[in-house]
């Protein structure tokens, strides 16, 4: 009996496993001009976009968690006009796929970013990051001070003040032992989408190619097992000695409304951080540039005018 029942669910899990994506047509799909594909000096081949003038202030966007490039689109829409606006796959998400190392650690990110911006001749630039990405983007500000002009959070992780993803039932059951595993091999469009609402406040933002974009390209390659990764590891917030030691002008940038990171973990980025200015929105969740982008875009133009005005001969190059 019991290998009777072993044999129907193995055989349940065959037939209802969704399977990867074909990179080709994700290839066509989702990066096509103006993207490109970098390769970094330890391998790595990242799905990028670099949109703007190129002798203008560059300005670096990090997406979030079982995110990609694509959700920057209202920000690039508005800047790149004025500023050069950069965003890429992160290692485990979008068309970038897993990391060539297999580590995904913070450290691996901030390694990826240094990378891109030696690639693509970036000397100093404003580093902005959603969720996950502004958590990876608070650690560069604390290890290479140095090298931004600028720093946005939005709805970022790595706040010492609650666990994260709480809100979020994809989120949930992916930090789960076992469970995780069995679901990320399963993967049903719906818990994409149920996940997506969750997320957001603005529930227009959830259209059916919204929701096909973060479903086919979980099912990338490579990029169910990083998640797993990455969700297995343990999640160490930020220490306050750190934050009040960055002195980078900072814009953080919050949904009122947002139940996977709380807005207290803003006004805790904001109480810390001695070069800070915060901006909450009413009404808004997790993603505000999606959500509200003409607001958060014309409070971040503010902001990046504001750094023109302070160093306005250094654009990075």
């Amino acid at each position: 009996m019991l290998l009777g029942l072993v044999a129907l669910l193995v055989v349940a899990f065959l037939v209802l496993r969704v399977p990867d994506t074909d990179p080709a047509e994700m290839r066509a799909k989702y990066g096509a001009a103006p993207s490109q594909f970098l390769t970094l000096d330890d391998g790595q081949v990242v799905h990028l976009r670099d949109e703007g003038p190129k002798d203008a202030l560059p300005v670096v966007l990090l997406h979030g968690s079982n995110a990609d490039l694509h959700t920057w689109q209202p920000w690039v829409d508005r800047l790149k006009a004025d500023y050069r606006v950069i965003r890429y796959d992160q290692i485990g998400h979008g068309l970038t796929g897993p990391s060539v190392s297999g580590n995904y650690e913070r450290a691996e990110f901030e390694k990826t970013i240094d990378q891109v911006a030696g690639k693509l001749g970036l000397e100093r630039f404003v580093l902005a990051g959603n969720s996950m990405g502004g958590g990876i983007a608070m650690g560069y500000a604390i290890d290479h001070p140095e090298r931004l002009a600028g720093l946005v959070l939005v709805d970022a992780a790595g706040a010492d003040i609650q666990r994260e993803g709480g809100g979020n039932l994809a989120f949930t059951l992916a930090g789960m032992p076992v469970v995780g595993d069995v679901l990320s091999q399963l993967l049903p469009r719906s818990l994409v989408d149920k996940s997506f609402r969750q997320s957001v406040s603005n529930q227009a933002i959830v259209t059916d190619e919204a929701v096909d974009r973060y479903w086919e390209l979980a099912r990338y390659p490579g990029n169910r097992g990083a998640t797993r990764k990455r969700f297995s590891a343990p999640r160490i917030p930020f220490a306050e000695a750190q934050l009040r030691a960055v002195s980078v002008p900072t814009l953080v940038m919050w949904g009122e409304e947002d139940s996977l990171i709380r807005v207290e973990a803003a006004r805790w980025y904001d109480g810390l951080l001695p070069n800070s200015t915060l901006v909450v929105y009413p009404g808004i969740g997790h993603i505000p540039m999606e959500e509200a982008p003409d607001r958060s875009a014309s409070d971040l133009r503010k902001f990046l005018s504001g750094i023109e005005r302070e160093a306005p001969s250094s654009h990075g190059l």
